[in-house]
C-alpha cells in the first residue's frame, strides 16, 4: 500500500504510450474538449435564463473525469460509474450526448427525466451511469453495494465512484468506504483534490496532507496523480480498474486539480485569490496541456486537432438548435413515474385535485 505521485510523460518525442494508440488519444482530446464546449453553450444558456437550476462547472478538471472514465469496459451489461456534479466529462465518454444533457439542464419534456430533475441527475443503466443521490459521500456506499453485488454474481464488471475532497469528510464516505474495503468490493474510487468544498480550502476541514491517506487508514491501495495531466490519471485508472477485475478490491486515486469556477455558476468566488486562479488557467489547464502534449510529441498534427475543434462546435450548435425552443412538461404529467402505473397517472391526478 503506497502513496505516490506519477509523473507526467518526460518531454521530447518519445512514442506513444504503450497502452493507448494514437486513435484513442484523438478519441480522449474529443471528450476533453466536447466538455467544455458544452457546458461553455449551458453557461450562455444559464445566462439566458434558459437552464433551471444550477449550473456547475468543470472547468479544470475535464481531464481527470475524461481520463479515469476511459479506462473502463464501456457497453451494454459493462462498467458502471457513478458521476458528480463536476463529472460531465465522464457521463459524455460512457455516451450520453450532448443533446441528453441540454435537454436535462433545461427541463424540457423530453429529456431523460422528463424535466424531474435537473443537471446530471439521472441514470442510463446501459450506458454504464447511476446518477448522484448526492455529492456529500453518498454515492460510495451505493457504489460499494452495486459493485459487490458483481463479486456474488461472479462478474468480471468493475464500479467506478467520484468524490470531491469536501465529501471525504463525511460520514457516509468513511462508511461505505470501510464496507468496500472489507468486502474486497471491485470498486474504483476518485478522490478529487480541487482545493476548494464549497468556499472552504482543505487547511480548514481536514488535517492530513493527502486524501489518500483517509483511505489507506481502511487498509486500501492509493496512489496520488497530478489530477490535469490526463495520461498519468488514464495509466493510473487503467491500473486500478484491472486490479479491481481481478478480484483485488478497493483502489483509491487521489487526483490533484483545481476548481476554476464557484461552486456554482451563482457563486462569485471571492473567498478565492485572483492571482491563483489566473496561475492554474495559465500553467495547469488540463486540456492545453493535453494538446500541447500530442503535438509536441508529434503524436497529433495541430490541424486533426482544430478541425475537431470545430466539429465539435457544430455537434453542439446541432444539439442546441434541436432542443432550446422544446417544451416543458406538462404540470398535469407531474406524478408520471412517481407511482406503480404511471398509465394511470392522469386519472389519480384529476382524484388528488
Amino acid at each position: 500500500m503506497t502513496s505516490r505521485i506519477v509523473p507526467a510523460t518526460q518531454p521530447g518525442h518519445p512514442a506513444i504510450p504503450a497502452e493507448v494508440e494514437r486513435s484513442q488519444l484523438l478519441e480522449i482530446y474529443y471528450y476533453l474538449r466536447l466538455t467544455r464546449t458544452l457546458e461553455e453553450r449551458l453557461t450562455a444558456l444559464y445566462r439566458q435564463t434558459k437552464v433551471i437550476g444550477g449550473l456547475f462547472r468543470s472547468l479544470g478538471q475535464e481531464g481527470e473525469s475524461v481520463a479515469s472514465a476511459y479506462a473502463l469496459e464501456r457497453g451494454r451489461h459493462r462498467d458502471l460509474l457513478s458521476p458528480l456534479i463536476r463529472n460531465l466529462g465522464s457521463m459524455l465518454v460512457m455516451g450520453a450526448t450532448p443533446l441528453q444533457i441540454l435537454r436535462q439542464y433545461m427541463a424540457k419534456v423530453e429529456g431523460p427525466t422528463r424535466g424531474r430533475e435537473l443537471n446530471i441527475h439521472f441514470n442510463d443503466l446501459e450506458l454504464g451511469y447511476v446518477g448522484q443521490i448526492s455529492h456529500l459521500g453518498d454515492m460510495i456506499p451505493v457504489m460499494a453495494g452495486i459493485t459487490l453485488t458483481f463479486k456474488l454474481r461472479r462478474e468480471p464488471r468493475v464500479g467506478l465512484v467520484y468524490i470531491g475532497d469536501g465529501g471525504t469528510s463525511t460520514g457516509t464516505f468513511h462508511e461505505g468506504l470501510n464496507f468496500a474495503a472489507v468486502q474486497r468490493c471491485p470498486l474504483v474510487v476518485i478522490g478529487e483534490y480541487n482545493h476548494w468544498a464549497y468556499s472552504t480550502p482543505p487547511a480548514k476541514q481536514f488535517a492530513v496532507t493527502h486524501l489518500a491517506e483517509k483511505a489507506q487508514g481502511y487498509g486500501i491501495p492509493t496512489v496520488t496523480v497530478d489530477g490535469n495531466d490526463v495520461l498519468a490519471v488514464y495509466a493510473a485508472a487503467k491500473h486500478a480498474v484491472e486490479r479491481a477485475r481481478r478480484g483485488k478490491g478497493v483502489h483509491f486515486i487521489e487526483v490533484k486539480t483545481y476548481r476554476r469556477k464557484g461552486h456554482a455558476e451563482h457563486d462569485d468566488q471571492h473567498y478565492v485569490p485572483e492571482d491563483e486562479l489566473e496561475r492554474w488557467a495559465k500553467e495547469n489547464d488540463p486540456i492545453d496541456r493535453y494538446a500541447k502534449q500530442l503535438i509536441e510529441n508529434e503524436w497529433v498534427e495541430a490541424a486533426e486537432l482544430t478541425a475537431m475543434d470545430q466539429r465539435i462546435r457544430d455537434e453542439v450548435d446541432r444539439a442546441t438548435d434541436a432542443c432550446v425552443d422544446e417544451p416543458l412538461p406538462a404540470p398535469e404529467t407531474a406524478l408520471g413515474g412517481v407511482y406503480a402505473d404511471p398509465a394511470d397517472t392522469e386519472k389519480l391526478w384529476f382524484r388528488l385535485l
